[in-house]
């Protein structure tokens, strides 16, 4: 089985761990971690499947980086995650091409899996 390549970008370190951890356990998961949306934006590999982007980061937001990352690499599946979800902020994640979002705190850590595997069928 090939490993899905996810990438997740999010300035708070405890919350890439964690989900970083959670998808190590099983084998299928290759996981990078960016908790500098700048450095996300030079450093994500190109054959990257998912990433999880954080909407709410210092020095450039969630929504701006999914921007330039959907330009960079057209065919990239995102998934937005936020702890503060407004209707606007929704709309504005799926014009910009994002497939998905999850609301933090995780209801369950399955619901990041869930997500993935559905995107990448």
């Amino acid at each position: 089985m090939e490993m899905k390549k996810v990438a997740i970008v999010d300035d708070e370190v405890q919350v890439t761990t964690m989900i970083e951890k959670y998808l190590k356990r099983d084998s299928k998961y290759s996981v990078i971690t960016y908790n500098n949306p700048i450095s996300a934006l030079s450093g994500i590999p190109n054959d990257t499947d998912v990433v999880l982007l954080d909407i709410m980061m210092p020095q450039m937001n969630g929504l701006e980086l999914l921007e330039k990352l959907m330009e960079k690499y057209p065919n990239i599946k995102i998934i937005m995650m936020t702890a503060y979800s407004t209707l606007d902020k929704v709309l504005d994640a799926h014009r910009f091409g994002a497939e998905n979002y999850i609301m933090k705190p995780f209801s369950s850590m399955s619901v990041i899996t869930d997500k993935i595997e559905a995107m990448t069928k």
